[in-house]
């Protein structure tokens, strides 16, 4: 590639990323107002269907706008056979900013365990509360409202390592996720999330620019049946994973 194109080039990746990254913020801070406004009005259920209904077009029209930018690639499609499915626990492994993005993107009914800062986030706070999310702290509430949630027919987001992992590393898995899937008798998908690219993992600066074009691709993984064992389960789903991973670096 000759020196003017390979320049022309890094320009328009700067241009993805940071028109990218605005174009999220300003999705999110203008339903902002409104979500906190229909969160005080509307009777909880209706609140919720609609809360995550918007959250999963939202982060669809963004994840198609970085698409259509030819710098970025999503293979999502095999999320779409869950839609219809009864109460699960969706698994996923977690190398990056975007994956709960991806996953909500294609989901219309799912609640995600939200790291408790983000529930008063300027960006995510009025969409997440009129959504239901449910804030990760203290850890006997957030198990007991993801139990009540399931039991009404939800798709439970809970990512096991509890934080994005390092370069693929995988993290020790927190055993929130089995004590809820033994305590609501509810199976545990796991959601296999692959990516060419460190972007946005544990560490990454949010405006450091990666190599570009970056591949995502979202394959659905083992599904297990609900532990009867939860520290067996636990173990289990830890040698899953890594062995995944392995079979993936391989």
């Amino acid at each position: 590639m000759r020196a003017p194109t390979r320049v022309l080039l890094s320009a328009y990746d700067y241009l993805v990323l940071y028109l990218g990254l605005a174009w999220l913020g300003l999705l999110c801070l203008a339903w902002t107002p409104i979500a906190w406004l229909l969160w005080a009005l509307l009777p909880e259920r209706r609140g919720l269907a609609l809360g995550r209904y918007v959250s999963m077009a939202g982060f669809r029209l963004y994840l198609a706008s970085l698409s259509a930018s030819r710098r970025c690639s999503f293979d999502l499609s095999a999320l779409d056979v869950l839609r219809g499915e009864p109460a699960l626990i969706l698994a996923p492994n977690h190398p990056s900013l975007l994956d709960a993005v991806m996953i909500i993107s294609r989901m219309p009914n799912v609640t995600c365990v939200l790291k408790a800062e983000l529930m008063n986030n300027v960006f995510l706070g009025g969409g997440a509360r009129l959504a239901r999310y449910i804030r990760n702290e203290p850890v006997r509430c957030m198990i007991r409202a993801a139990i009540v949630d399931l039991c009404g027919g939800s798709h439970l987001l809970l990512f096991p390592e509890g934080t994005r992992s390092t370069a693929g590393a995988l993290r020790p898995l927190k055993g929130s996720v089995g004590v809820i899937a033994h305590q609501s008798q509810v199976p545990v998908q796991t959601i296999l999330i692959e990516t060419d690219s460190p972007y946005l993992s544990k560490g990454w600066p949010l405006f450091r620019k990666p190599s570009m074009p970056i591949h995502y691709r979202v394959r659905l993984g083992r599904r297990f049946e609900p532990p009867q064992h939860v520290r067996q389960f636990m173990t289990e789903l830890g040698h899953y994973f890594a062995q995944e991973m392995i079979e993936r670096a391989g």
